[in-house]
């Protein structure tokens, strides 16, 4: 079996696309082979700057030749049809063979596929996959018409036998296949003819050629840490930039430089950003201070002043640059030292979304949701209303127009500036968390707050402009907020009813997209936000106000202002809900808890209590999982079917209690008492919140109910029984549902 090797010569691929192009090369060209009956045993990618490489082993030769049966039209059917047949099967009409089917007699045809040489296939393949390429971006140059990322030099390709290699006879656009390559463009120019995979990889090696990504990003790893060992430094760890500086060069030559003492006392976050995204310097600091010193650059040759002249452009190029961000730094500390209103003041200019206003509008709803908040989270509402205030103003500062991924870093820095204790300058930095399921979650007080009201701020206004997720669509990022206000409460114990909060912000944003109401409608609207402080939800405050307004002139019935809103809002607040029920789902079924025992979970009151929803879909996940928990769901099942085929059978409900006197059999009397005891444990326990306990109690009733349904007939012949049973039987459902919604966990 011979091994393929592929080689695609060019100039330089961006960094950023030669992971992509190799899994695209490798699983076009694979597909295609096997597709056309070549199977292999390995496929290998590796990736130059100039250069995507696919080494096959154990091809096969040659395609098999292959026989199918294919079923054709009925026999007398029209010629037009037949004709059709036999040209898709490429037979002729004698080969065709009569057959007698359920359905008739039908013509079948015995089609033979030959198998085709291996090199024939490649080239059919290889030509495809180079000519429809997926590269985000390509060009064309001189007069063909191929396109490639960058202007394709050469293609390499060989099959690679025992007995020596041969090319694979291509020609697309005027490159033609061939067994050559080049060695590194500086140190070691000119072709080198290749015999096999081994031979190449050799080869290249000694012409300056690290084949693999792998190697070049750890052969850059090592050396920078011991250059930065031995001057007592570390390298500030960014895999990401090693990932990207690993495809920028062929021959990796690691250098470290000095960062002008100018510049030393800028925050080390803004000296990393910039030599980052600027100039693709690794960050080296000084493990005692914390301040970034040094800088190391990746060359992509040695020289003969062991690069002594490249790192002195490179120094130079990152003074310039630096001088730009010390710039920044200066101006925005002279505004931060004055009090950022400046900033604050921009961004009332400053569209959030052309529906939901500015950003100093929104900014001004976070600080007031945030001092309502406070009461809940134990923030200080006064400082949670001003670090709101603050948290975005860095968004005006010139360093995070230039860097905007320093957003809220750098407002920490401009905060404490301000004279602002650290934990309101800890705000501007905290409150975007957690940006994703592994991101940290603020656990300060004032933190908190405000990521909460931020990003509760943002849910509810998109839910009254309905711009709500669809599907796989999510422009707005509003997944993520949702999950990031589940997992801010739920890491800090927060208890918080979510319906107060989405009504209260749901008619913010109602006032604030409203043109054609009255300043009377208005007031009356501003006050139910405030009412419902006091009311809890909406409707309680709505109707406290109405009570209020009562003789006053404005208009409440349908078709008013004030009446669309009664109508709408607590329908958008219920949806809000059950999207974050539905975000709570995806949160617990990481954790292991079933989709069906939340829904159970969800289905009892007090669901936009986050924290009391989970302590019970924790506690019944536990009881779920034992074998009483599972043995108790079957009995109540039992117990609600045979409830439920009654009632419906008879049209009236057994809710009326059963009577103990009544009682039979031991079995019955047991239950009877069991019934009573875990009564007696369920209602304290819920009432503590004390689920464990509650869903024992439940449990325990599981050898009485299974005892019960062993030795008692429900639909006895004498009705005072039955009916005294089928109550009996509504005790048992009942006591359950008390603790869950039973009748949603799948059995």
């Amino acid at each position: 079996m011979p091994d393929l090797l592929i080689e695609l010569f060019s100039e330089e691929i961006p960094a950023r696309m030669q992971r992509g192009a190799a899994d695209d090369l490798k699983k076009r060209m694979t597909d295609g082979l096997v597709e056309a009956g070549l199977t292999y045993a390995h496929a290998g990618t590796f990736t130059t700057p100039r250069r995507l490489v696919l080494a096959v082993e154990g091809l096969l030769d040659a395609s098999p030749t292959v026989k199918e049966e294919r079923k054709g039209p009925k026999v007398g059917a029209p010629d037009k049809a037949i004709e059709g047949f036999l040209r898709g099967a490429g037979v002729t009409r004698d080969a065709l063979e009569e057959r007698d089917t359920p359905k008739g007699a039908v013509y079948f045809a015995t089609v033979t596929r030959q198998g085709r040489p291996a090199a024939e296939i490649v080239a059919e393949v290889l030509e495809q996959v180079i000519r429809t390429f997926p590269w985000p971006k390509s060009m064309r140059w001189g007069d063909g018409s191929l396109r490639w990322v960058r202007p394709l030099r050469s293609i390499l390709c060989l099959m690679v036998r025992e007995d020596g290699a041969t090319v694979v006879p291509l020609d697309i656009d005027g490159i033609v296949a061939g067994d050559k390559t080049e060695g590194h463009r500086f140190m070691a120019p000119g072709q080198i003819a290749v015999r096999n995979f081994d031979d190449y990889a050799a080869q290249l090696k000694r012409a300056f050629v690290m084949l693999s990504h792998e190697e070049r990003a750890e052969h850059i790893r090592a050396d920078a840490e011991n250059l930065a060992f031995a001057a007592g430094l570390d390298v500030v760890q960014d895999k990401g930039l090693l990932d990207e500086v690993a495809g920028l060069v062929e021959w990796p030559v690691v250098l470290m430089g000095e960062i002008d003492e100018t510049y030393l006392d800028l925050p080390p976050e803004v000296l990393q950003t910039s030599m980052r995204e600027h100039q693709k310097f690794l960050s080296v600091k000084n493990p005692k201070t914390g301040r970034i010193e040094r800088f190391v650059t990746v060359a992509n040759r040695e020289t003969a002043d062991n690069g002594a002249t490249i790192l002195a452009g490179n120094r130079k190029v990152l003074s310039a640059r630096l001088s730009d961000a010390k710039f920044f730094w200066d101006n925005d500390l002279r505004v931060a030292k004055a009090g950022m209103d400046d900033w604050t003041t921009a961004l009332e200019r400053v569209t959030f979304h052309n529906k939901l206003g500015s950003q100093g509008e929104r900014i001004a709803r976070i600080a007031a949701l945030a001092g309502e908040l406070a009461a809940v989270t134990g923030a200080d509402a006064g400082k949670a209303a001003v670090a709101a205030k603050l948290a975005k103003a860095d968004l005006s500062s010139e360093m995070v127009y230039e860097f905007p991924e320093l957003q809220g870093l750098m407002g920490r820095y401009y905060i404490e500036a301000a004279g602002q204790g650290a934990d309101v300058a800890a705000v501007a930095q905290e409150h975007y968390s957690p940006l994703g399921p592994s991101d940290d979650v603020p656990t300060a007080p004032l933190s908190v707050t405000v990521a909460l009201a931020d990003k509760l701020d943002t849910l509810t206004g998109f839910w009254s402009i309905d711009e709500k997720p669809t599907g796989s669509k999510d422009p707005f990022a509003l997944r993520r907020a949702a999950l990031g206000v589940i997992r801010l409460i739920l890491t800090n114990d927060l208890r918080l009813s979510l319906d107060r909060f989405f009504d209260s912000q749901l008619l913010r944003h109602e006032i604030h997209q409203m043109e054609e109401a009255s300043a009377a409608e208005i007031a009356a609207l501003e006050q139910v936000a405030d009412q419902i402080a006091h009311h809890g939800v909406f409707g309680a405050a709505f109707d406290a106000v109405l009570a209020a307004l009562s003789g006053k002139d404005v208009a409440t019935g349908d078709g008013t202002v004030l009446g669309r809103v009664a109508g709408e809002l607590p329908d958008r607040s219920v949806d809000l809900l059950a999207f974050f029920h539905d975000r709570l789902k995806v949160h617990l079924r990481e954790q292991g808890i079933r989709h069906d025992i939340i829904d159970a979970c969800i289905a009892m009151p007090g669901n936009d209590d986050l924290v009391l929803l989970v302590k019970r879909a924790e506690a019944l996940a536990q009881v779920m999982g034992t074998e009483d928990g599972v043995n108790l769901l079957q009995g109540f099942k039992r117990a609600n079917n045979i409830l439920t085929q009654a009632e419906e059978a008879d049209g009236v409900s057994y809710s009326f209690g059963a009577d103990a006197k009544l009682a039979e059999t031991e079995a019955e009397k047991a239950l009877f008492v069991a019934l009573d005891a875990a009564e007696a444990a369920i209602k304290p326990a819920l009432a503590a919140e004390d689920f464990p306990a509650a869903m024992a109690a439940m449990a325990g009733l599981r050898g009485p109910v299974d005892a019960f349904f062993t030795e008692v007939q429900v639909n006895a012949e004498n009705q005072i029984l039955r009916r005294n049973r089928l109550n009996l039987l509504n005790q048992i459902s009942d006591t359950c549902m008390r603790i869950a919604d039973l009748t949603r966990i799948e059995g």
